[in-house]
């Protein structure tokens, strides 16, 4: 790395663990940026709070960073990664990867009570108002 770190970097473990985790690239150009660089400038920008475009120049490209990002995102891998990480959790807590109950809280319960769309129609107003004149 060339570039001073920032508080968003993945640490060695991290990388380790995240690059046994994502799918290795199958045929194709070999990558021209590589993949931790890419998950540092997204992991920047998601703890930033920062646009695509706004990323550091220290970073790859942002359209670089965006379409890797939107492809692992349309392949499923995002999910992938976080379910995994999610049942290693668990296990290393001595929980089943799998939850055994599941809570609702009330406002939960009420928003059932009222099946169908509802909302608000602003020409009521006008038509109870036309409906009393006509009366």
């Amino acid at each position: 790395m060339t570039r001073k770190p920032y508080p968003t970097d993945l640490t060695d473990e991290q990388w380790e663990l995240a690059r046994s985790l994502l799918p290795a690239k199958a045929g194709g150009r070999p990558r021209e940026v590589p993949v931790r660089d890419v998950l540092d400038a997204y992991f920047y920008l998601l703890r930033g709070g920062v646009s695509w475009r706004m990323l550091p120049h220290d970073f790859p490209a942002w359209q670089t960073v965006y379409s890797q990002v939107r492809r692992w995102k349309l392949d499923g891998v995002w999910e992938a990664l976080h379910d995994r990480l999610r049942d290693e959790v668990r296990l290393a807590e001595g929980r089943p990867t799998q939850p055994s109950a599941a809570a609702l809280d009330s406002q939960s319960v009420k928003s059932a009570d009222h099946p169908g769309v509802r909302g608000y129609d602003a020409g009521k107003k006008n038509q109870r108002a036309q409906a009393a004149r006509a009366g």
